[in-house]
């Protein structure tokens, strides 16, 4: 398959994502399907283009869908107030900086918003540490990439008790009501990284993406790269109120015994 990364590629492309069915079973990448070489900067502005043409005249996000996640966004957010504000005023006593985190992600059909979450890096990770945010990766780099570090030098002291109990992704639920996310659905991914997705994956940006999917219940950080998408694209595949149901109640019990959380 044709890399993304070339704007020929995209061209080739077909115009509509590959219809899901039930059942259908998803294939793991094949050593071709990734590109050759690491994208040159910018490579994924095409790749972008093309998810945002590939969702044009698509119908919108039904009303009864929106109505039942701001009926459970909501309330959650108000219970939970008292430990954002306790949070919060703990971040910013923790290390200089930001108490929230707002970062550019990819929606369904390439639509790019910002996604919030509490800061758990040092606000000048990227100055520190700029070879972690490079995002350009040869294929064998590719075949055992993991995104999250057990040992992440940006992480804060608080940031590292945030991200164990999850605590960090509260307010991902703001997201949720202002429609940018599901509550259950892939999670989003940053533009970078759109190079190393082929024209079967990109089958993952048909949908919302979500705070919580079935990447995150069957591994989420103990996953590599390519497992988390493969499980991403899966859901796509398979989707259903049930199996919504049934990751949201997953996700608490992986949150409570903090599985893959680090």
């Amino acid at each position: 398959m044709e890399q993304l990364s070339q704007v020929s590629s995209l061209q080739g492309m077909s115009s509509t994502y590959a219809a899901p069915g039930a059942g259908t079973a998803v294939a793991d990448w094949a050593p071709d399907a990734r590109p050759s070489a690491p994208p040159s900067p910018g490579a994924w502005e095409p790749v972008l283009a093309e998810l945002q043409r590939r969702g044009e005249g698509m119908a919108p996000v039904s009303l009864a869908a929106r109505v039942l996640e701001i009926a459970i966004a909501l309330p959650l957010l108000m219970l939970t107030a008292p430990i954002i504000a306790v949070i919060a005023l703990v971040v910013r006593l923790d290390s200089p900086g930001p108490v929230i985190f707002r970062q550019v992600r990819v929606g369904r059909h390439g639509r790019l918003f910002r996604f919030a979450k509490f800061r758990t890096l040092y606000a000048d990770a990227r100055e520190r540490w700029p070879e972690l945010y490079a995002y350009s990766y040869s294929p064998d780099e590719m075949a055992t990439l993991y995104f999250k570090l057990r040992d992440d030098p940006r992480v804060t002291r608080v940031g590292k008790w945030l991200r164990k109990s999850t605590l960090d992704e509260l307010p991902n639920l703001w997201n949720v009501i202002v429609g940018d996310v599901a509550l259950v659905g892939p999670r989003p991914e940053i533009p970078e990284m759109l190079p190393y997705y082929d024209d079967q994956t990109l089958a993952k940006f048909s949908v919302r993406p979500g705070i919580t999917g079935l990447a995150q219940v069957k591994g989420r950080g103990d996953l590599n790269f390519r497992d988390t998408v493969n499980f991403d694209v899966e859901y796509v595949y398979t989707r259903s109120p049930w199996l919504d149901v049934s990751i949201a109640v997953q996700t608490v019990v992986c949150t409570v015994l903090r599985r893959g959380a680090f």
